[in-house]
This record gives C-alpha cells, structure tokens and sequence, in this order.
C-alpha cells in the first residue's frame, strides 16, 4: 500500500508544482491541492485576493501583506463549496507557514505532503503536534 500511496503523493505534488506556476508571484510560486478519496477538491496557488492587482511584491522586493498562500486560497475556495477538508490531504510545494497550519487544522485535513521545507517549521511542528500526519517528498520528480 506504500508504494501505491507514494505514487500518488509524487503525482499530486507534479500537478500542484504545475498550479503553482499559475501564481503571478515572482520570488515564490507556491500551488497546493486538496485531495479526498483521490478527488481534487480543491486547488490554490499564492497570490493577490480576488480584483487586486497581481502583483506581489513591492519596490524593495518583499512579498506584500496581504498576499495570500496557496493553502490558503485552497482551504477557502472548500468553505465556499458543498465540499468540506474533514480527513482530506493537502499537498502543497512549499511547507506551511504557522498561519496556514492553523488554517490546515481547524479545516479538519489530516495529512500534509510537501516538497520544499520552509525556512521557518513552526508551521510543521504545531501541525505534527496536532496529530496532523506530516510527509516530506523532497523530490517527486
């Protein structure tokens, strides 16, 4: 079952690596996919909210306030669907920052497979702590 459960974790964070290149962020473009019973639910990447402008940093290069991170965007879009996250994987390309990991656990996902870890693990300690099963693919190519 491992195995079988591996090849699917690689494929789903292709495709979310392939969302993130949606993001009209230039230093970091982040996607991530929210899956249940191997259905896509959900999908995001980082970004400006909805009628913004699409830029994300400002003039010294720095990611704006507001922007928003692809769980993020993917956890909400579930809220305003029939759908819901409880016992859902998310897979995202980036690890989650301790306000996304919040977000992660109050909307009932129960696994988290990244690619990239994130200079800061609270996100992932808090998110382990919680009971959240936690997986690193560093490299699903």
């Amino acid at each position: 079952m491992k195995s079988k459960e591996n090849k699917y974790d690689k494929a789903y964070l292709k495709m979310a690596r392939e969302w993130g290149n949606l993001s009209y962020c230039e230093r970091r473009k982040v996607g991530a996919l929210i899956v249940k019973d191997r259905m896509i639910i959900s999908d995001g990447y980082n970004g400006t909210p909805t009628g913004m402008e699409n830029i994300c940093e400002d003039e010294e290069n720095y990611t704006k306030w507001y922007v928003l991170h692809a769980e993020a965007n993917a956890i909400m879009k579930v809220a305003s669907s029939t759908q819901s996250c409880s016992g859902a994987t998310l897979y995202v390309t980036l690890s989650p920052c301790k306000d996304c990991s919040k977000l992660i656990y109050q909307a009932g996902i129960v696994r988290v497979v990244y690619i990239d870890q994130y200079k800061d693990t609270t996100g992932i300690d808090f998110l382990k702590d919680a009971g959240v099963e936690v997986v690193q693919i560093a490299n699903p190519y």
